[in-house]
Parts: structure tokens; C-alpha cells; sequence
């Protein structure tokens, strides 16, 4: 065979695989399960990874802190309510990494609860390539809590936060303990919380029909942040009770400005 045979054969072999289609696993995100240890525990989380042409070389990040509903360590329950449906619907485009830790029944975002999901992150982070300038935390009643929680125990981590039906205080409607521990013990837990958060843009949700977690739990919070000169966003859907994630992550104007943050 001449060189310029050759070099002809190479060039057809070359198109050839570059015409091969794409598994159907690349083309659209994928749910993948992880596991990390911590102190001889395993804690099992969920990634949801973002298609190539959806995210990019470095996509952005998403963690997700679930509600007490979904508690446990079966791996499943935290990607079935909120942000998880969400996604499943918008597997081809959504364009960032999330992670999906689960906290063990009874307990809330805090402590070594808190220590794990951040661990996940990082986790996640590292193996998915994400971008550490471009990392929002949102979370869902129980896990609107955590997402305070978690930005308080590490506040030049993220660049945005999206608290969904969450609070600072001990809600009147659950029996259960929960409020975010990192501000307690401050005379007024709501302006404690406003004054190390005010650099980070916020949007708030909450059904104003709310009777678990009442609004004024955000109420206090929007006006905390607003005194401060944060920058702040605050939505309470009317007619809408403690489900009001599912109304605020299907709003398009929430992705418009997830994807505008930089850190």
C-alpha cells in the first residue's frame, strides 16, 4: 500500500468513529450512587451528572438537603421528592452537577450530619469535575434548615443559597427539634443568621398556606437579610401549603438566576 493509500485508509477509519452515535448514557444526565466512609461509617449519597453537551467541561454544583420525610439509608427516598423529579424531567438539558446526600432517620443537617454532605460534595466535586466558583445549596423544609446550617459553617463556600419552605427558629407545627444550631443561642437567631450570611444572594420560598413550617419563619429571615443590604429574593406563592417545592423549582426565573451566581 503507498503512503497516500495509507493515510486515506487513516482518515476514513478516523470519520468513521468519529460518526459513531453516542451511548444513550452520554447523551442525557444520569443518577449514579456513591459511597464515602467517614470515621469507619458508610454513608451512601446520589449524583445527578449532567450530559457533556448540557454542562460543559466544568458544570456547575448542586447540593440538595432533603426533608424529614425522606430520611433513612435506603439511597432513594432524597431523590424522590423536590429537586430529584424535577431533574427527571429535564434529564437531556439540565446542565449542573447535584448531589444528594441522606441523613439518618430522626436526624437533622446538622453536625456530623452536615460534616457528611459536605464531604459528598467535595466528593462529587473532584470525580464530576464540577466548578468550585459556581456551587448553589438549596434544600426543603428540614433541609431548608440544613441549607442555613451549612452555609453558616462554611459561608465563602457557595455562591448562592435557595432555602425552600425552610426556617431558623422551632416552628410551631413540628413536634420534632429543629432550628439551625449555628445561631441558637444569639438573642435574635434571625439577625445572627442575616449578618454572617448578608455577601450571599438568597432567594426564599414558602407557601403561604403553610401550617409545618409557618412563612413566618422566611418572612423574618427576607426582612433580616433586607436590613443587612443583602441581596435577597423572597417568594411566597399563594394558596400553596408546606409542597411548595414543587412550584418553585419548576420556575424558570429560579434557573436564570441559579446559573447567573459566581462566587
Amino acid at each position: 500500500m503507498s503512503n497516500v493509500s495509507r493515510v486515506l485508509v487513516l482518515l476514513l477509519l478516523a470519520m468513521t468513529a468519529a460518526c459513531v452515535h453516542r451511548p444513550a448514557r452520554e447523551a442525557s444526565g444520569r443518577f449514579v450512587e456513591r459511597e464515602l466512609q467517614i470515621d469507619g461509617a458508610t454513608h451512601r449519597y446520589q449524583v445527578f451528572v449532567p450530559s457533556a453537551q448540557a454542562g460543559g467541561r466544568h458544570p456547575p454544583v448542586l447540593l440538595f438537603l432533603h426533608g424529614s420525610g425522606e430520611r433513612g439509608n435506603d439511597n432513594q427516598k432524597q431523590v424522590q421528592v423536590g429537586l430529584g423529579p424535577y431533574l427527571r424531567k429535564h434529564l437531556v438539558d439540565f446542565p449542573a452537577i447535584v448531589v444528594f446526600p441522606q441523613s439518618p432517620e430522626g436526624q437533622s443537617w446538622d453536625g456530623a450530619n452536615a460534616r457528611m454532605a459536605l464531604a459528598a460534595l467535595d466528593a462529587s466535586l473532584r470525580e464530576f469535575d464540577g466548578d468550585p466558583h459556581r456551587i448553589v445549596l438549596t434544600g426543603l423544609s428540614r433541609g431548608g434548615y440544613g441549607a442555613y446550617e451549612l452555609a453558616l459553617m462554611q459561608p465563602l463556600r457557595f455562591a448562592a443559597l435557595v432555602p425552600v419552605c425552610g426556617g431558623i427558629t422551632q416552628p410551631p407545627g413540628v413536634p420534632e427539634h429543629l432550628q439551625v444550631e449555628g445561631v441558637a443561642q444569639a438573642p435574635d437567631p434571625f439577625a445572627a443568621a442575616a449578618q454572617r450570611l448578608q455577601h450571599l444572594p438568597m432567594w426564599l420560598f414558602h407557601g403561604a398556606n403553610d401550617e409545618a413550617v409557618t412563612p413566618d419563619q422566611s418572612r423574618h429571615m427576607a426582612e433580616a437579610l433586607r436590613r443587612v443590604g443583602a441581596d435577597v429574593r423572597y417568594s411566597e406563592m399563594a394558596g400553596v401549603g408546606h409542597d411548595v417545592w414543587d412550584p418553585a423549582y419548576a420556575m424558570p426565573e429560579l434557573w436564570t438566576w441559579i446559573w447567573a451566581q459566581r462566587r
